[in-house]
């Protein structure tokens, strides 16, 4: 008898296609591979966990990217809490590896630093949309939000991005 459950959706193949594009995702919200990579894999198992209430394979890619913002929504803030006890305790801030500036071209750093900069909600529309290539409606779907949101919100960021930016020339 087999235990596992079955389901419309071929896990392994799903994984295998997009496992790296959803690490890449999290990785831009959360801004640490491995963080990145445990919001990832925590998708996956609630996936696997709705597995007989889930048959088309496009609804599955929607379900992941989903669980990928939430995740990183929740990891975000779990990392504020810590951050905020640690600053309390008076904690010594954490100091960049040395080669970190070498590694990245100044205005690419300059960029994501701006994007770090932007409120939760404005980075993850501008990831899910430049970085993600979702369109309006996949974006909206994945944030639990309107398309007019979606809009406004890119516009937004956009103008907030750029103010950034010009601040720091």
């Amino acid at each position: 008898m087999d235990a596992a459950p079955r389901t419309g959706v071929d896990l392994a193949t799903l994984y295998a296609a997009h496992r790296l594009s959803l690490v890449r995702l999290a990785v831009l919200l959360v801004d640490e591979l491995s963080l990145a990579e445990d919001v990832v894999q925590d998708a996956f198992v609630g996936l696997h966990r709705r597995s007989g209430r889930l048959d088309d394979p496009g609804a599955a890619l929607a379900y992941l990217r989903v669980s990928v913002v939430n995740g990183a929504r929740s990891t975000l803030r779990r990392r504020g809490t810590v951050r905020r006890f640690l600053a309390r305790a008076s904690a010594p801030d954490e100091v960049a590896a040395a080669d970190h500036e070498v590694l990245l071209g100044e205005s690419r750093d300059a960029t994501l630093e701006a994007v770090r900069r932007l409120p939760p909600r404005q980075r993850e529309v501008l990831v899910l949309r430049y970085w993600g290539d979702l369109s309006e409606r996949q974006i909206a779907e994945a944030m639990g939000i309107t398309e007019g949101t979606v809009k406004s919100t890119a516009s937004r960021a956009l103008d907030a991005l750029e103010r950034l930016l010009e601040e720091q020339r």
